[in-house]
């Protein structure tokens, strides 16, 4: 019998860099959230590891066997092979930890079927920044590389979201290496509702000189009076947060009929 787990959407909320570090990393403070929508990765026990890619994005996947869910896999201790089907529903280079969340959610599968090794914290963080997060897909404070995690207040559950993606890849290496270097200041404190108001993404300017389409994301998605919107990670993702489904709803059906080509997900703040 197959085993089943979502690869939940990832996306920040706030997204505050503060330093370049000589390592070629940043430094972050960011407040993670996950949509209970995303990738589908589904198990079953196999002689040996196996894994065949399906749905709308499973192309853009250069190498399947090269990418998180196998490195995952690779990475932890196991008794046995595992088959696994993964249904790609989330764009490529989008912001949403895509990649991320598909590794979390082979780690949730692993753990389903026989615990994780004591030290699975340290081997998410080889897998990427984003993986540790993604493994519990809990909304969290990210410092760091956003490796270093710290409980929130989560007063945002059950929000409705809208995703929205202009199909344009953006790579995350460009838009960081765009940053201009201020250190505009620290993450906001308070509960989760607090920190995403009076926080904000300092990589959405580099990412909208790159890649235009963001702005008119991000415009079409203020017209339909979110609660807040803003891009996710690097771009070029954008996010609408709603009080109700029903107006989440009304404004991806606006949507919809202006920009047809848009790539759309919808879902509620875990």
């Amino acid at each position: 019998m197959a085993i089943t787990e979502t690869a939940y959407a990832k996306i920040n909320l706030a997204l505050h860099v503060r330093a370049r570090r000589e390592d070629g990393y940043h430094e972050l403070e960011t407040l993670f959230a996950f949509v209970d929508a995303g990738d589908t990765l589904a198990a079953k026990p196999a002689d040996r590891d196996r894994l065949t890619t399906v749905g709308e994005f499973a192309q853009a996947l250069d190498n399947p066997f090269d990418n998180l869910v196998m490195r995952a896999l690779t990475s932890l201790p196991r008794s046995a092979g595992l088959e696994m089907t993964l249904e790609k529903s989330l764009p490529v280079a989008a912001g949403l930890g895509g990649g991320s969340a598909d590794a979390g959610a082979v780690f949730r599968i692993v753990e389903r079927i026989q615990g994780l090794p004591d030290d699975w914290q340290q081997r998410a963080e080889r897998l990427g920044a984003d993986v540790p997060s993604c493994v519990r897909s809990e909304m969290a404070i990210g410092r760091g590389t956003g490796t270093e995690l710290e409980p929130v207040d989560n007063d945002m559950s059950g929000m409705a979201v809208l995703l929205v993606n202009p199909r344009i890849p953006l790579l995350t290496g460009p838009v960081f290496k765009a940053w201009d270097g201020e250190d505009r200041g620290a993450l906001p404190t308070g509960t989760a509702r607090e920190i995403a108001r009076q926080g904000r993404n300092d990589l959405r300017p580099p990412a909208v000189e790159i890649c235009p389409a963001i702005a008119d994301v991000l415009g079409s998605l203020n017209e339909t009076d979110p609660w807040m919107c803003e891009m996710s990670g690097s771009g070029a993702t954008c996010f609408a947060l709603y009080e109700s489904p029903e107006h989440r709803d009304r404004a991806a059906s606006v949507l919809a009929d202006l920009e047809p080509e848009w790539w759309q997900m919808v879902g509620l703040l875990r």
